[in-house]
């Protein structure tokens, strides 16, 4: 097989021979840090976005991909725009809602809690807190009933259970005879859920649409209309085409405008990590530029001798770059297998190491989430390993060009 010059000598400057074998070592051990440097990232990557994934997932349960609102504070053609939306291949359910805050009480303990009144028919269609319920029904709320599901956290908070009569006081006043006094009612817990996310468990109480009019004074206006889609990442661009197409002052938001600052921080945070891991293999690329400058010290008299055998300096140059070049790029492709087999069974191997060790890393009864989930992104990969392989190439210049500076006379000098 024909093999271009530079390529095959630097293969065989990449293989030790008996009075070398310590640059051997330092070649490996670059390889190794190249490898264990991109392993890492992958994993640290993949994990991350799989805890993205699942708090994305656990508050679009409860929260909707794109909401209509009227900039009056309510909306009374609610039925209009349920039908003009619910006709979009896109949507695949409307609900609508009342949304009002409120003082929660029983006995001494009191709570403050946001307010929303659904038609449970439809509740089920945007949201999968129907799945989530530790008791009771979504179905259990009635109109006229009075009936009320909490979250689990604020039911414990409360000391209520499903039975248990609760107080929720509305800020709107009421004047009677005695005087202006805060409007109030009697509610029966029906149910309790448990969504995975404390910001719901806690202040997050769901009451009959009706009986939330009532309560806030609303008539036949709702708050607004949520909207579940078939893809929540087009969520953005159904949300501006949506404003474009309804005739009125509606106000069409998304799922990423209402949580934005919390998903920031997710994708800031991933950033840093990144940054953070790559210098690992920045750290890799740095010790293959002290293997290459070792191996242009070793290799003086035979550089010499290319040189007066009509090889070039850039030739001379290549021989090197190829060699660097091979040692990062077997790195990177052993680190890119690994961490590609690291993030797909990183579930099973800490349940494993848990197991073995009889340690839970994350308990279930202070983390939300117990496991550690994994989704793995092929865009990362390619960024990690294209990244990775360009820092050995960079990291080959120096050492190749200091090999083709190298005068054949000085190097021969006392051989």
């Amino acid at each position: 097989m024909i093999r271009p010059l530079e390529l095959f000598i630097g293969l065989r400057y990449t293989r030790a021979k008996r009075r070398n074998h310590f640059i051997s070592f330092i070649s490996l051990a670059s390889m190794l840090g190249t490898a264990l440097g991109v392993t890492a990232l992958i994993t640290v990557l993949s994990v991350m976005n799989g805890f993205g994934e699942e708090l994305r997932e656990r508050i679009l349960s409860v929260a909707a991909h794109v909401t209509v609102t009227d900039y009056s504070g309510g909306l009374s053609d609610w039925e209009q725009v349920s039908k003009q939306t619910s006709d979009d291949e896109e949507v695949l359910g409307t609900a609508p809602y009342i949304l009002g805050q409120g003082l929660i009480s029983h006995r001494s303990k009191s709570n403050g809690v946001l307010v929303r009144g659904i038609l449970p028919e439809q509740e089920s269609t945007v949201s999968t807190l129907g799945n989530d319920m530790k008791s009771g029904q979504l179905s259990s709320l009635k109109a006229g009933e009075y009936k009320v599901i909490l979250g689990q956290e604020l039911a414990w908070s409360l000391g209520v259970w499903t039975g248990d009569k609760i107080t929720l006081m509305a800020p709107q006043a009421s004047v009677t005879a005695a005087g202006i006094l805060p409007r109030m009612k009697r509610f029966t817990v029906t149910g309790v859920f448990d969504a995975g996310m404390y910001e719901y468990d806690s202040g997050l109480v769901l009451v009959h649409i009706d009986d939330a009019a009532k309560l806030y004074r609303q008539g036949d206006r709702v708050t607004g209309v949520r909207l579940k889609l078939e893809d929540i990442d087009q969520a953005p661009m159904y949300a501006h085409e949506l404003s474009q197409q309804l005739k009125g002052v509606y106000r069409v938001r998304n799922w990423t405008q209402e949580h934005v600052s919390f998903f920031k921080a997710l994708k800031i945070e991933k950033n840093v990590m990144f940054v953070i891991l790559m210098l690992i293999v920045a750290v890799a690329a740095f010790n293959l530029v002290s293997t290459l400058v070792m191996v242009v010290t070793d290799k003086q008299a035979d550089i010499a001798i290319l040189r007066t055998l009509g090889m070039s300096p850039r030739s001379i140059m290549a021989v090197f770059m190829c060699q660097g070049t091979l040692i990062g790029l077997v790195g990177t492709l052993a680190g890119v297998a690994g961490g590609v087999a690291l993030a797909l069974n990183v579930s099973k191997i800490v349940s494993a190491i848990e197991s073995f060790f009889q340690v839970q890393f994350m308990p279930g009864d202070l983390y939300y989430i117990s496991d550690f989930p994994s989704r793995l992104n092929s865009d990362d990969v390619m960024v990690i390993a294209g990244l990775s392989f360009l820092m050995s190439v960079i990291a080959t210049l120096y050492p190749a060009w200091r090999a083709s500076r190298t005068h054949p006379a000085e190097a021969l000098r006392y051989e």
